[in-house]
């Protein structure tokens, strides 16, 4: 097998699979979906053993990262079994998980013996009621015993997730940073990206840059800038005299394209080339027209490579350029 198989016309290598196992979520994030959202029929969702095959192709073909998504991945039933074959392949450097956390408190011991290394929580405040404003549900007590959950479990790295809104928790990032910095945890802050439509907020007013943010928690810690990668777009930079990382993705106001190793697939079996654009390649159809093809599926993944668009285009005060919602794609 040559290591060119999975390079896009641009010359960018893939090794990194964001692979979602379900868009179904018991939160309701006013940035990621509808409070009344409906949901794919599960016959329409890839099997579990399905997303394994797909995994396994890109695993063939160089992937070394493996982060799995959703919706809330931990409301898929039977999950620890697809990670228990995951955490098995030596092939893999990286198994990851992004949650909202809701679940942790009685999984994430079992997620670190099913071979997961390292855990990214979404936590957009501190606040009960921002909290609940957020997620539309009043569950901040729930995420935070599953914080220390993991942090018990010991996995090696934890991650908070927020994703920074201008009048609605930017007050928020210094205290944010404080409390991953007493829990040696990282954190990252993440510029809204304009997925799906919403009626929440409007993004234009409420875009925070990363460099607002950084500013901000500069005025009360010691940023230096740091060389720590985990293969996704985070810029980092080292909380001096901790072991904390503070992470800037910023769709908006930094591409970050021209070094992407990224692909994602939905919960549907789309394969997402691009964040920022609407195309994607139907692998369920091909998977179940072809089952246990793997040279088949293999292929198809070479040859949509060929399609991997150079970047997005993200604007804040422009019409929604993606429909579908961050849920619907896998974070």
């Amino acid at each position: 097998m040559q290591d060119n198989h999975l390079l896009d016309p641009f010359g960018r290598r893939i090794s990194y699979l964001r692979l979602s196992v379900t868009d179904r979520c018991d939160f309701r994030c006013t940035y990621c979906m509808s409070e009344d959202m409906v949901f794919a029929p599960r016959a329409q969702i890839l099997s579990l053993e399905e997303l394994y095959a797909v995994a396994d192709a890109f695993i063939d073909l160089g992937v070394k990262r493996i982060r799995i998504t959703g919706g809330e991945p931990l409301v898929r039933k039977g999950l620890t079994s697809l990670l228990a074959r995951l955490g098995a392949r030596e092939e893999l450097e990286d198994l990851a998980i992004t949650s909202n956390g809701s679940q942790l408190a009685h999984m994430a011991t079992d997620l670190r013996r099913s071979g997961v290394t390292r855990l990214n929580i979404s936590l957009d405040s501190l606040q009960r009621e921002r909290f609940a404003a957020f997620t539309r549900r009043d569950r901040l007590d729930q995420v935070l015993a599953g914080i220390d959950a993991a942090r018990a479990a010991g996995f090696r790295r934890i991650k908070l997730n927020t994703v920074v809104q201008k009048g609605r928790n930017d007050d928020e990032v210094q205290d944010l940073v404080a409390f991953a910095v007493e829990r040696g945890l990282d954190i990252s802050f993440i510029e809204e990206m304009p997925l799906g439509s919403i009626s929440s907020h409007e993004r234009k007013v409420t875009l925070c840059t990363s460099e607002e943010v950084r500013e901000r928690v500069g005025q009360r810690f010691q940023l230096l800038p740091s060389s720590y990668r985990t293969g996704g777009p985070s810029r980092y930079y080292q909380v001096i005299g901790t072991e904390t990382q503070v992470g800037f993705i910023s769709p908006h106001s930094r591409n970050f394209c021209g070094d992407c190793n990224r692909v994602r697939v939905t919960a549907e079996g789309k394969l997402v080339l691009c964040l920022g654009h609407e195309g994607a390649l139907d692998l369920k159809a091909l998977i179940r027209r072809h089952p246990g093809d793997r040279e088949r599926l293999r292929a198809a993944l070479i040859d949509a490579l060929r399609l991997k668009p150079e970047k997005h285009h993200f604007e804040a005060d422009s019409q929604v350029q993606v429909v579908r919602f961050m849920s619907m794609t896998g974070g």
